[in-house]
């Protein structure tokens, strides 16, 4: 038995080789490889003594060569296939060992050139894995050192490897070269603009989760592995305290880190079923918190909070007299951990915070997906830069002041909400919000009634315009003071006659902050 050992990633290669030495299995390898199993003691051969030609181009061409490729490709069950490797003095291979060039870890680097990136395309070594996968049948193939233990095991029981488990290691093996071409593809199309005709994306996977959206559905948790690195991501968060996450969790988790991280200020979001249910900007951690809250402490009950600072002590001991499920921040004091850690089951996660920030189309990883039958809808990210808002008076009374502060603000929440989304503010939080529902109409009275008497002096964002003018009346109703919305209806100027007779201020911002 032959194998071609050659990796980049050596973790436990030694060990493995031990084994298939053992085994009488006769080992080629190549570079570093070879090296390290040859200091270790590993009876090893080059791979030029299987080609009779000796590694050219600064070994850009060692394995490319029939002698490899026809030992591994060659049909074991044809006759004429064995006999053309016995014409040429080819020997039959029978395992490839092979992981390839750290083309992401090397792009990764601040200061890598395209030039480090283009010499760590690895092309040797996607070619004998996939000829490899191709003959499984005849082949193992082996690119995770998680399957070595595996491997070996077979082959000490039984002499060779179960055609069921050399098939799901072709498999991998095949993912492992797609993950690969995806990752060069999209760091050489970062200079493009626009959606590209085709890409792929390239997922890994970090835990299965508790279950899915219902408990008889499973689920886990994927990374995108063409970043760059996981820092400022969910997916790159660590779980510091409680029970494994679950699909729902982890998707509140998901809004509660975007919202907070729109925000410059100290700011705090309390977010339910993908909806905020409170959120408050400030300068004190521990009143914005308040804040946060009183928006709607029903709701709130079982929900996640972001923040997007270090959670305090002060805080934390607010936080602990009500019921939540999971919170994600940029840390906790010493003293916030110790605290919260005594709620058995609250989920405390912690991954770096950077602002949201407006993107060109590329990288793949900042693009919006949304699932449908048979295909993925593909968007750029709705982030707006928060000097990026120009405001249009469309009404006779320009705002206040705070009137503008609270509209700018509402303005940002809005885009967090389910569409048709209508929230009220005042004091720099929210007091009322409306959301998901087929009516703006609807969507308004829902804020109205949540906020109550709070209602009294607010202001409104919409996040896409009022296509008449009974959302309007119902707000200047319940006390609303200001409305800010995008405008573009055919009938604004009967919304802005409502304003008007009411005497609301009325803002257009030309810019739709629709999430479906």
């Amino acid at each position: 038995m032959k194998a071609i050992i050659s990796v980049s990633n050596k973790a436990r290669v030694v060990e493995f080789a031990r084994g298939l030495s053992a085994l009488d299995v006769e080992i080629y390898s190549t570079g570093g490889t070879k090296q390290k199993l040859s200091e270790a003691g590993v009876p090893v051969n080059s791979v030029s003594k299987l080609t009779g030609f000796p590694e050219i181009l600064d070994g850009r061409v060692k394995t490319l060569h029939p002698a490899i490729h026809g030992g591994i490709l060659a049909r074991r069950d044809i006759p004429d296939h064995l006999t053309q490797l016995a014409e040429h003095h080819i020997g039959l291979i029978d395992l490839v060992v092979v992981n390839l060039y750290p083309f992401a870890q090397t792009v990764a680097r601040p200061d890598a050139t395209l030039d480090d990136a283009l010499e760590n395309i690895d092309i040797g070594g996607p070619t004998m894995i996939r000829a490899a996968a191709k003959n499984f049948k005849g082949v193992v193939v082996v690119v995770d050192p998680d399957d070595y233990d595996l491997v070996l095991d077979e082959l000490r029981t039984s002499g060779e490897v179960k055609e069921d488990t050399r098939r799901k290691l072709a498999a991998k093996a095949f993912q492992h070269t797609a993950s690969y071409d995806t990752n060069i593809a999209t760091y050489l199309r970062r200079s493009e603009d626009g959606l590209p005709r085709s890409f792929t994306v390239a997922l890994e996977k970090l835990q299965d989760l508790r279950y899915g959206e219902n408990p008889h559905q499973s689920a886990a948790l994927y990374a995108d592995s063409t970043l760059a690195s996981r820092s400022g991501t969910l997916a790159g968060a660590r779980q510091l305290h409680g029970k494994a996450l679950s699909f729902t969790n982890t998707l509140d988790l998901e809004g509660a880190f975007n919202c907070a991280r729109d925000f410059a200020s100290v700011a705090v979001v309390i977010v339910k079923h993908a909806n905020p249910c409170g959120l408050a900007v400030g300068d004190d951690l521990l009143e914005v918190f308040r804040r946060a809250y009183a928006g709607d402490p029903l709701s709130a009950f079982g929900g996640a909070i972001g923040f997007n600072r270090v959670v305090d002590a002060p805080t934390a001991k607010e936080i602990f007299q009500s019921y939540f499920e999971d919170i994600i921040a940029p840390g906790y004091t010493p003293e916030a951990l110790e605290i919260l850690k005594g709620k058995k089951d609250l989920r405390l996660l912690e991954t770096e915070f950077t602002p949201n920030e407006p993107v060109s189309p590329w990288p793949a990883s900042k693009w919006d997906f949304k699932r449908i039958s048979g295909g993925f809808l593909v968007q750029t990210p709705d982030i707006v830069a928060e000097d990026d808002l120009t405001l249009k008076v469309v009404s006779e009374r320009e705002p206040t002041r705070e009137e503008i502060k609270d509209l700018v603000f509402a303005w940002r929440a809005v885009k967090h909400v389910k569409s048709n989304a209508i929230v009220l503010a005042k004091g720099m939080a929210l007091v009322g919000i409306g959301a998901g529902q087929m009516s703006r109409v609807d969507s308004v009275g829902i804020a109205a009634r949540k906020a109550g008497s709070r209602a009294v002096g607010s202001v409104l964002a919409s996040d896409a315009f009022f296509p008449k003018q009974d959302g309007v009346e119902v707000a200047a109703e319940n006390g609303v003071t200001a409305i800010i919305q995008p405008g573009g209806s055919i009938r604004d100027e009967d919304v802005i006659k409502v304003v008007n007779e009411r005497g609301l201020a009325m803002v257009f911002t030309g810019r739709r902050h629709f999430k479906h």
